[in-house]
């Protein structure tokens, strides 16, 4: 019975409900310990009755082993593995060491760990609770965190708990609940109910120490029992050491025997009854001691696995122990581990036995790292590889471990840790001898420079890779080109002059003929590079063929994604969509979530460019998803401004604002924010769509600024700040940028930026001029692609015939304008096409109520818009899913939700829509 806890209880029944009625939910129980987590985890599983129950716990001693927290949570759940999509199939197997190929990343075992508990459940609901969640492995973590974030109509209840104040378990943006301590009735009634009769004095003290802790209740009067009234004094320990004292009061009254019993299992990693056992023969205890504990209550036999009441039971016994005693114990287990079957325990016991530098400890724990890192396991591999650096007896493998560290800390995204590994493996570097050719030196900058540029030290990330590279320019070419290329990225960011600096140093390096990374470099010279505007530009689809083909086809996808980024400057817009639709798709197949976000960032802008409103928003909506669901804060910038510039096209202003306020946020420091030129950009298109053309002309004039006018975005705008400058008199504000993009268009050789120089040309025209460029404006666009820009040219053309008195041909280029907006659902820009209409004398068609794309008409939500889009393509329910980080009854719920808003009664109906 639970005393005190009818709030809580409710809100687990309520969750419990709602995965009952096919609604997904998740539940942080968080809070000090002793306070109840644990009883209300075990009321929620009572609670469920005959509902699916998967159940976990992390282990302080596990942190250090990738994705060992979720094998122990869904071993009952393996035998639906074999339901999953290939891929997710794959990245569990590999997660847990049954598989040596196929890792992906942990969000990316996260979505595998949602399907398989969906499956595991079926028709029916699903509970799963997680205990001690602040000791679980960051790789587990990250993975049921991304999963928890998905839930939506799987009928799966999560609940976690978590102790405060240890281990790293936070879940921004997940419900949380604190329990509170008990009031003094509900203290009381459990006192009475669980410790029995007590000394009114007894009573009264531990009343008054527990403070409402309910362990406290049912622990403190164990030591307190005869106690007189005057010994009851306040106690002065924190109320957790006085727990884990009263814990340890009980272990030091059992048999010997027992006690070394508890010791190997409060050391142990797996709680796996027969490791224990072995290990305590060794020790000269067995079996036949473990009655005395269990008659305690301070351990419990499940099938094959013992574990202890409380985490404080285990932290009392192996923290008071004798260190000969714990250094024993971990011997035992080291020698009780199966050195081919379990390697991982066995160098961690190896290496909390040792006292002092031991190299083959160290070897074996530099092994224990590596397979964490093929698994994905860069928090796990980074601790590896730091306490092999510990136990190092030669420095230079010391150096090396320390920059594995460094390293593996960067991939994980602990950027602290990876700076200080990083500055210490730069000192062991400066001792004389330890470098000599500056290898270890440019490792170390290198991953500074990726921790500056992650924090938004763009100069100062910037200076520390120029550094690096040019550490190793003349003994490691390849190297430095790799530290110059993320320099370039980095640039970006500071300007021009920076870029093109950067960008002349990696042609400047004598890269060998079969480097991998020569043909990225040559595209960036080619394309970058001071000089590079009088040249024909390089093809980003031959770039990234030649890329391939230097690594055998594997190449590095970080690589080909740059690749993307610097084919949009070129105007290259239908081969970068093109690559990103590939990086996507290879993606999604190897694990690689993480890099979903800028992937999707680039697809959303070509798609933008391309005038493919839809397919955009839905892109940019998936990618803000994903950063948010994974921490990367400057991919939340960048796909809020996307999706920023579409609602500005549309006229949505609460929309436009509220992405500008999420895409303005993602500076740091004195930074700019990543995401703050396309804010620029859609502020300034909401304005000029609106009629607001000095607010325009303003917003638009700042991207002509040195530090920004380099980005795509800020080229792709020039048209529109023509505009605003003609519309309010004053063209020459416009002189330098548009005398900039005529030079950029050119190069591009693309027939649409040609289209868009004739506009620009006759708006800025007299008047006696202007219509030889509007009909070669017109002749380059392609109608059916592009389509705005078509329209836009359409409809400034129609605005110049009225005035010239030609309503006649007027209305025909009004019309013509006006369908296509509201085809395109772009609301302002159809307002002004049905007033210039009205203005030439044409008879003016109602607003088209929403109009605009299908999807957006019929008011469905971003996500049903992708779901229903990819249905009718023709994929199942679980190919969308796989595609969406979804689970199939999500899917099926949402078109559910879909059709009777589009009228139909089936996904065959929806290929006429969307085709």
């Amino acid at each position: 019975m639970l005393h005190g806890r009818d709030g809580e209880a409710a809100a687990l029944r309520a969750l419990l409900d709602d995965a009952r009625a096919g609604r997904s939910g998740v539940l942080v129980l968080r809070g000090e310990a002793g306070i109840g987590k644990t009883a209300l985890l075990e009321h929620a599983v009572a609670a469920a009755g005959p509902m699916t129950v998967v159940r976990g716990s992390g282990v302080e001693f596990e942190a250090e082993l990738p994705f060992a927290g979720i094998q122990l949570l869904l071993r009952t759940a393996l035998g639906s593995l074999d339901a999953l999509p290939e891929p997710q199939r794959r990245a569990l197997r590999a997660a847990f060491g049954l598989a040596t190929e196929g890792a992906g990343e942990p969000m990316f075992v996260g979505l595998a760990v949602l399907s398989l508990l969906s499956e595991h459940a079926g028709d029916a609901p699903l509970l799963c609770v997680v205990d001690d969640a602040q000791w679980l492995d960051r790789a587990s973590t990250d993975a049921l965190l991304f999963a928890a974030r998905r839930l939506d109509a799987e009928g799966i209840a999560m609940v976690f708990a978590a102790r405060d104040g240890e281990g790293a378990f936070t879940a921004p943006g997940l419900p949380e609940l604190r329990p509170a301590a008990l009031d003094e009735a509900a203290a009381g009634a459990l006192l009475a109910d669980r410790a029995g009769p007590l000394a009114e004095p007894v009573r009264r003290r531990v009343l008054a120490e527990a403070q409402g802790n309910p362990l406290a209740l049912l622990e403190l009067p164990v030591g307190l029992r005869g106690t007189d009234a005057g010994a009851a004094s306040a106690g002065t320990l924190p109320l957790t050491s006085r727990l884990q004292l009263a814990f340890h009061g009980r272990v030091s009254h059992l048999p010997r025997a027992t006690r070394t019993l508890l010791l190997v299992a409060a050391a142990d990693h797996t709680g796996e009854l027969g490791t224990i056992l072995r290990a305590a023969a060794d020790l000269g205890a067995g079996v036949a001691d473990l009655p005395p504990a269990q008659d305690n209550g301070l351990v419990t036999v499940d099938g094959t696995a013992l574990r202890f009441r409380h985490p404080l039971v285990r932290a009392a016994i192996h923290q008071r122990a004798a260190l000969p005693e714990r250094l024993a114990a971990h011997r035992a287990l080291a020698r009780a581990a199966d050195p081919r079957r379990d390697p991982d325990h066995r160098a961690w016991h190896l290496a909390a036995a040792a006292t002092g530098p031991d190299e083959e400890v160290a070897t074996a724990l530099e092994q224990t790292a590596g397979r964490a890192r093929e698994r994905s396991g860069h928090t796990a591999a980074a601790a590896a590889y730091d306490r092999a650096a510990r136990l190092s007896t030669d420095p230079g493998a010391r150096l090396r471990r320390l920059l594995l560290a460094a390293e593996s800390a960067s991939e994980a995204g602990e950027i602290p840790r990876a700076r200080t590994f990083a500055e210490e493996a730069a000192r062991a570097a400066a001792a004389p001898g330890a470098d000599p050719t500056g290898q270890a030196a440019a490792r170390a900058l290198h991953v500074r420079g990726l921790a500056g540029f992650w924090e938004g030290d763009f100069p100062g990330a910037h200076r520390v890779l120029i550094e690096g590279a040019a550490l190793v320019a003349g003994t490691d070419p390849a190297r430095a080109a790799r530290m110059l290329v993320q320099a370039t990225h980095t640039a970006w960011y500071l300007g021009a002059e920076e870029v093109a600096d950067t960008v002349e140093r990696l042609a400047a390096l004598r890269l060998p003929a079969g480097a991998p990374i020569l043909p990225v470099a040559g595209f960036l010279t080619g394309a970058l590079g001071r000089g590079a505007a009088g040249r024909v530009p390089p093809a980003v689809g031959e770039a990234a063929a030649a890329a391939r083909a230097a690594h055998g086809g594997r190449v590095d996808p970080r690589d080909l994604v740059m690749l993307c980024g610097v084919g949009l400057t070129l105007g290259q817009d239908a081969q970068s969509h093109e690559l990103t639709t590939a990086l996507a798709a290879e993606s999604r197949e190897s694990g690689g979530v993480g890099r979903l976000t800028t992937i999707m960032f680039f697809r959303a802008e070509a798609e933008i460019f391309d005038g493919r409103y839809g397919d955009a928003a839905a892109t940019a909506a998936e990618g803000l998803r994903i950063a948010a669901d994974t921490g990367q804060r400057q991919w939340v910038s960048q796909l809020s401004s996307a999706l920023a510039h579409i609602a500005a096209l549309r006229g949505d202003e609460d929309g436009c604002r509220r992405m500008v306020d999420a895409a303005l946020a993602g500076g740091s420091g004195t930074a700019m924010a990543p995401g703050a030129p396309w804010a620029y950009w859609s502020q300034g298109l909401l304005d000029l769509g609106l009629g607001r053309a000095r607010a325009a002309l303003d917003r638009l004039a700042l991207l002509g600024e040195e530090s920004v006018r380099h980005h795509i975005c800020a080229t792709r705008s020039v048209p529109d700040l023509v505009e605003a400058a003609v519309r309010v008199g004053e063209p020459g504000r416009a002189d330098a940028s548009f005398a900039r993009f005529e030079a950029w268009a050119a190069r591009s050789r693309q027939e649409w930026a040609a289209a868009l120089v004739a506009r620009c040309r006759a708006l800025r025209a007299p008047d006696t001029g202007a219509e030889a460029y509007f009909h070669e404006a017109l002749a380059a666009h392609d109608p059916h692609r592009r389509a705005m820009e078509s329209a836009r040219t359409e409809l400034l053309y129609g605005e110049w015939l009225r005035r010239a008195r030609r309503k006649n041909e007027a209305r025909v280029r009004l019309r013509g304008a006006l369908d296509t907006f509201e085809r395109l659902g772009a609301h302002p820009w159809a307002d002004r096409a049905r007033g210039e209409l009205g203005a030439a004398g044409g008879t003016v068609p109602e607003a088209a109520g929403d109009g605009g794309p299908v999807d957006a008409a019929a008011g469905l939500t971003p996500q049903e818009s992708q779901i229903v889009r990819l249905a009718a393509e023709g994929l199942s329910n679980k190919d969308i899913a796989a595609r969406l980080f979804l689970s199939p009854r999500t899917v099926g719920y949402h078109l559910y939700k879909a059709y009777p808003k589009l009228g139909v009664v089936s996904r065959g109906e929806l290929a006429g829509m969307f085709g």
